[in-house]
This record gives structure tokens, sequence and C-alpha cells, in this order.
């Protein structure tokens, strides 16, 4: 696969900016890196984005966490490696990403079950990972984004 696009960078200097408020914006929110890295990642997976695949398990990696976490995020609720926190955070997530496949989306008792376990901040930071990861997956698969490559 080849890239589409041979200088994003230069392209609109305002673009990055304002990516960069946001990203910002989800840190300061007080979410684990790790959670953010596996939100992110679930996310990807469901997009079949690989570049924000290959980015995703590289950030949690950094952020510490293990192989065996981030080879079994695709299969959380069977998996015995998360917590219901990040149960909570991927439910959300998945429904929240797949809301053109016609599911109901985020559903009263998703919202609740996350709201029993972040702060509002959180959940802000938390929603705002998810819809960032989804308009990059976006972005990525329209310009054919190669995986093996990370950002920050």
């Amino acid at each position: 696969m080849e890239n589409r696009l041979k200088n994003k960078g230069a392209s609109n200097p305002d673009v990055w900016t304002a990516i960069q408020h946001l990203h910002k914006a989800i840190a300061a929110g007080g979410v684990d890196p790790k959670l953010l890295s596996l939100v992110h990642l679930r996310v990807s997976q469901i997009n079949s984005c690989s570049a924000c695949i290959y980015a995703s398990v590289a950030g949690g990696k950094k952020a510490g966490d293990t192989d065996e976490r981030l080879h079994n995020v695709s299969a959380w609720r069977e998996a015995p490696f998360y917590t219901d926190a990040e149960r909570a955070a991927l439910a959300l997530a998945e429904a929240a990403t797949r809301l053109q496949d016609g599911a109901a989306g985020v559903t009263d008792e998703i919202w609740e079950e996350a709201n029993a376990h972040f702060t509002e901040e959180q959940i802000g930071a938390i929603n705002l990972e998810i819809a960032m990861t989804n308009f990059f997956n976006r972005l990525n698969r329209t310009i054919k984004e190669p995986a093996g490559q990370t950002w920050g």
C-alpha cells in the first residue's frame, strides 16, 4: 500500500496545530495512557486501520502495557486481562464507533457503566479519544497510510 499524500505536514499546519491541542486535552483528562491506548487500538481494529493499530500497540507498550493485553483487546469480553473500568471504556468505544453499522449506539446501560468508573472529565477525554481515533482511522484509510509508523 502506498500513501496517497506525500507531504501531509506541510499541507496545512493549522490543522496539525489543532490536532495537537486536542491530544493535549485528552492527556489532561486524567485517564491512564494505557487505557487510552487500548481504546485507540480497539476502535482502530473495528475500522481496520492498520496504521493506527500499529501505532496503538507501540503506544501501549510505551505506556507500559503488556503484549498479552494488547494482543487480546479484540476479544476483551472473553479475556481475563482487563479491569471493569477498562471493560466499560472498551464497551463505550465499540458502541460509539459502530454507529454506522446500524447498532444501537451508546445505550444508557453502557453510559451508566462508564459513569460508574470515570469522572465526567475522564469520560470527556475517553470520548474525545474515541472521536479522534475514528477521525484518524477514516483519514488513514482514505489516504492509504501504511502501517509501520508511530506519531509522537
